[in-house]
């Protein structure tokens, strides 16, 4: 198992985190300079050097975990694995998972490369983590409501369900969710099945 935790934390006066929730890829950070972001969640490839971007921001909790964006192995590449879902996981914990609602003042931003494979992979299990008792196919409206092009990393989804003793109804909403993608968005099957993610097209035809 290969992770790498960096955490940034600064005082935000006893604030638990709250309903506003962003996720955006490294282009787009500059963006959210004046946007109130008070935690942030990076997930970034292993040798992306130092993102210049938040020297801009307020102060802020942050968590970098690096790992690249592939649902099967690779000679030479970071697969997500437990232990960066359980970091994640951890990340959540301190925001006040059960509590995540409860507070206006905070905002939480979780960034990839792109904000649209890892990004949204994680930002759905912090969903699901804050709130236990939501239906799986609600969260994945919550999220296209978040980041209409997300497209969840898989086996981010899959080791979260597990994590998150969901039953293996996380994974079959995703599947549910990739279908409605494809319909909305069709160059989705041509841009993933050229990244090597064909499995996740394959998961929307189950």
């Amino acid at each position: 198992m290969s992770t790498d935790q960096e955490v940034s934390v600064v005082s935000l006066n006893g604030q638990t985190p709250s309903s506003r929730r962003s996720i955006c890829g490294i282009e787009e950070l500059p963006s959210f300079h004046a946007e109130g972001v008070t935690h942030v969640l990076s997930l970034i490839d292993p040798d992306l050097a130092p993102i210049s971007a938040f020297s801009r921001y307020p102060h802020h909790l942050r968590t970098i975990l690096r790992f690249h964006d592939i649902v099967e192995p690779r000679s030479g590449w970071v697969m997500p694995d437990l232990g960066h879902v359980e970091q994640i996981l951890r990340f959540g914990e301190r925001l006040g998972a059960g509590n995540i609602e409860s507070s206006d003042a905070s905002h939480l931003l979780v960034h990839c490369h792109m904000g649209v494979s890892r990004s949204t992979g994680a930002m759905l299990m912090l969903m699901a983590q804050a709130d236990p008792q939501a239906n799986e196919d609600h969260l994945f409206e919550r999220l296209r409501a978040i980041r209409p092009q997300a497209w969840p990393n898989s086996r981010m989804v899959v080791l979260a369900d597990a994590a998150l003793a969901r039953s293996g109804r996380l994974t079959m909403a995703l599947r549910r969710h990739y279908a409605f993608q494809l319909a909305a968005r069709p160059e989705f099957r041509s841009w993933m099945a050229e990244l090597g993610r064909q499995v996740e097209i394959d998961m929307a035809a189950e």
